[in-house]
C-alpha cells in the first residue's frame, strides 16, 4: 500500500514531466498542494474545538448564522442630516437590520461647519453633525430600540455617543436597551487615518471613560470596534492587519486595567471592524486565525474568564482600496468574493462596498445592489446553511495555522518594543505598512499581480460619471445657518455652564461621559465640546507635537 510519503513523491515526479509542457502561470507564491502532512499534529480540540466554544475557530455562536443571520448594513451618509435620514429609511425598507453612519471630515476632526479648516468639506464624504439637533434630525422616525447604530467616528466617539444618548432619551428609549458601536479606535488615526485631535495620552483617557461609562449604563453597546479594517486599507497585509490591530487592543485593554477596570467587565463590549479582501482563501482564514489568537491572548495573558470577554466579534467592510474606476461594474463580481469570505469565515456583520466607490459616493441603486448582494448570498447561495463549512480543508486549516503563527511574531516584536503606543511613536507599524503598500503597488505595475481593467484585459472606453452621486456644494451654506441660527435661540447661560463644568473635569480625573450628556443636552456643538478639550488637552500634531489652545478657544466665546 502506497504512503501519503511515497505518494507525495510520485506526484511531484508527474509534476515535473508534465511542467516540461504545460508550465504554470508565473508568480505563484501558494503551495501547490496541502495534504494531511501539512496539518499533522494537530489537535482538534485545541485548534478548532464547536461554534460558540473556547477558542472559537469556528464560530462565536453555537448555531451560527442558521439561527440568525449576520447584520447587514451599508455604510451610508452625506450632505445633511435630513438627506442622509432619508437614504437610512430607504434602506431599511430595503431590509437593512443595523445602520452604519459615515461622519463627513469635519465632524471627524471635532469641528463645527463653519470652522474656517470646514471650508470645503461640509457633507461631503459623510454627514454634518455640528449638535443634538443634528443628530435628532438624522434618527427622525427611526426607533434606536429597534435598530442596531454604528458610528465611524474616533477622535470625538464620546461626545457622538453622548449624543446618541441623548436622542433615545428624547425618544423615550432607556440606555440599557441601546445596541451599537462607536469606532473610538484612536491609535490607528495615528498610523493609517489622521483623525486624530487629542495626544494619546488623553485619547486613551477619552476610550477608557467610555469603557467604564458603558459597561454600568449601556451594557448592550461596543465601547470601541478596533480598527483592523483602516490598517488595511492604508496599505498593510492581512497578517499585519491582524497583528498591528491586537496590539492597539492591548494597549487599551492594558489602560483600562490601569485605571482600574477589571477585563471580564469591558472585554465584551470590544468589537473589531475588519476588511475582506480579494484573496478568497486567505481571507477565511485570517478570520479563523485571527478569532482563535484573540482567544488565547483574552485567556492567556489577561484572565479573561467570561466567553464573551474572549471572543472576537468582527464587522467586516469588503475593501474599497482594491475597487477600479477602469470598468467599475467589475467591483460587483469583486466584493460578491470579498463578501463570500466573510460569511465563509464566521463575521457577524457586514457592509459591502458599492461599485461605484472608486467614482463617487454611492447612488441609491448602488448602495441597494450592495445590500442585495448579502441577501442573496444569505437566502439564495446555501453558504450560511453550515457553519464554517471549510474547516478540515488541508490548504484552510494550514493557512489558518500559518496566519496565527506570523501574526503571533509581529506581535512578539511590538511586546518587545513596549507595547503599541511605544511602536507608533517609533514609526514600527507605519514603515511595515508603507513596505508592503509599496511591493504590492510595485507587483501590480509590473504585472506580478493581475487587475483586470487596470493591467490586464484593458479597453478605450471612457470612465463615465453621468449616473455618480454629485456632492451638492450649497450643503455647507445651508449647514452653517442652520448651526448660526441654532446658536442664537439656545440657552447660552446653560452652554457657558455646561461647558465650565466639562472643563473642571477634563482638569481632574473624573469619568468625562455624564459632562458630555450634559453638554449636548444644551445644545453646546461639538467644536464647542472639542474646542474645551483642546484648551486642557492639547491638539496632536503629525511631528508628535502637541498645540494648545490659547483663551480664544470656540468654548469660552459663546455669546
Amino acid at each position: 500500500m502506497t504512503t501519503l510519503a511515497q505518494g507525495l513523491q510520485q506526484y511531484q515526479a508527474i509534476v515535473d514531466k508534465a511542467m516540461a509542457r504545460f508550465p504554470e502561470r508565473p508568480h505563484m507564491t501558494e503551495k501547490r498542494i496541502c495534504t494531511p502532512l501539512d496539518i499533522q499534529g494537530a489537535d482538534y480540540m485545541e485548534k478548532n474545538g464547536f461554534p460558540g466554544q473556547y477558542p472559537f475557530t469556528r464560530g462565536v455562536q453555537p448555531t451560527m448564522y442558521r439561527s440568525r443571520l449576520w447584520t447587514m448594513r451599508a455604510y451610508a451618509g452625506f450632505a445633511t442630516a435630513e438627506e442622509t435620514n432619508a437614504r437610512y429609511k430607504y434602506l431599511l425598507q430595503a431590509g437593512q437590520t443595523g445602520l452604519s453612519v459615515a461622519m463627513d471630515l469635519p465632524t471627524q476632526i471635532g469641528l463645527d461647519s463653519d470652522a474656517e479648516l470646514s471650508h470645503g468639506e461640509v457633507g461631503k464624504v459623510g454627514v454634518a453633525i455640528d449638535s443634538l439637533a443634528d443628530m435628532e434630525r438624522l434618527f427622525e422616525g427611526i426607533p434606536l430600540d429597534k435598530v442596531s447604530t454604528s458610528m465611524t467616528i474616533n477622535g470625538p466617539a464620546a461626545v457622538l455617543l453622548a449624543m446618541y444618548v441623548a436622542v433615545a432619551e428624547k425618544q423615550g428609549v432607556r440606555p440599557e436597551v441601546l445596541r451599537g458601536t462607536i469606532q473610538n479606535d484612536i491609535l490607528k488615526e495615528y498610523i493609517a487615518r489622521g483623525t486624530y485631535i487629542f495626544p494619546p495620552r488623553p485619547s486613551m483617557r477619552l476610550i477608557t471613560d467610555t469603557f467604564a461609562y458603558c459597561s454600568r449604563n449601556i451594557p448592550k453597546w461596543n465601547t470601541i470596534s478596533v480598527g483592523a479594517y483602516h490598517i488595511r486599507e492604508a496599505g498593510a497585509s492581512p497578517i499585519q492587519e491582524i497583528a498591528f490591530a491586537f496590539a492597539n487592543a492591548m494597549a487599551y485593554i492594558d489602560a483600562a486595567i490601569k485605571a482600574g477596570q477589571k477585563v471580564d467587565d469591558f472585554a465584551p463590549g470590544i468589537s473589531w471592524i475588519f476588511t475582506a479582501g480579494l484573496d478568497f482563501f486567505s481571507e477565511v482564514a485570517k478570520f479563523r486565525a485571527a478569532r482563535r489568537l484573540w482567544a488565547r491572548i483574552m485567556k492567556e495573558r489577561y484572565g479573561a474568564t467570561v466567553p464573551k470577554a474572549m471572543m472576537l466579534r468582527v464587522h467586516v467592510h469588503t475593501a474599497g482600496s482594491v475597487l477600479t474606476a477602469q470598468q467599475p461594474l467589475n467591483n460587483v463580481a469583486r466584493i460578491t468574493w470579498q463578501a463570500m469570505s466573510a460569511v465563509l469565515g464566521g463575521i457577524q456583520s457586514m457592509a459591502c462596498c458599492a461599485y461605484d466607490e472608486a467614482l463617487s459616493l454611492p447612488t441609491e441603486e448602488s448602495a441597494t445592489l450592495a445590500l442585495r448582494t448579502q441577501q442573496m448570498l444569505a437566502y439564495e447561495s446555501g453558504i450560511s446553511n453550515t457553519i464554517d463549512p471549510l474547516a478540515g480543508s488541508y490548504y484552510v486549516e494550514s493557512l489558518t495555522d500559518q496566519i496565527e503563527k506570523e501574526a503571533m511574531e509581529y506581535l512578539d516584536k511590538i511586546d518587545k518594543m513596549g507595547g503599541a503606543v511605544a511602536a507608533i511613536e517609533q514609526g514600527y507599524m507605519q514603515k511595515e505598512m508603507a513596505l508592503h503598500a509599496y511591493e504590492d503597488q510595485k507587483n501590480v505595475e509590473t504585472g506580478r499581480r493581475t487587475v483586470i481593467g487596470v493591467n490586464k484585459y484593458q479597453d478605450d472606453k471612457p470612465v463615465t460619471t453621468n449616473e455618480v452621486l454629485k456632492a451638492d456644494l450649497g450643503v455647507g451654506e445651508r449647514q452653517i445657518a442652520r448651526t448660526n441660527s441654532l446658536k442664537e435661540k439656545r440657552d447660552n447661560a446653560a452652554v457657558r455652564a455646561s461647558l465650565d463644568r466639562l472643563r473642571e473635569a477634563c482638569q481632574g480625573t473624573d469619568n468625562l461621559m455624564p459632562y458630555l450628556i450634559d453638554a449636548v443636552k444644551t445644545y453646546a456643538t461639538l467644536g464647542e465640546i472639542c474646542g474645551v478639550m483642546r484648551e486642557i488637552f492639547g491638539e496632536y500634531h503629525q511631528d508628535g507635537s502637541t498645540l494648545f489652545e490659547d483663551a480664544n478657544t470656540a468654548g469660552k466665546e459663546i455669546a
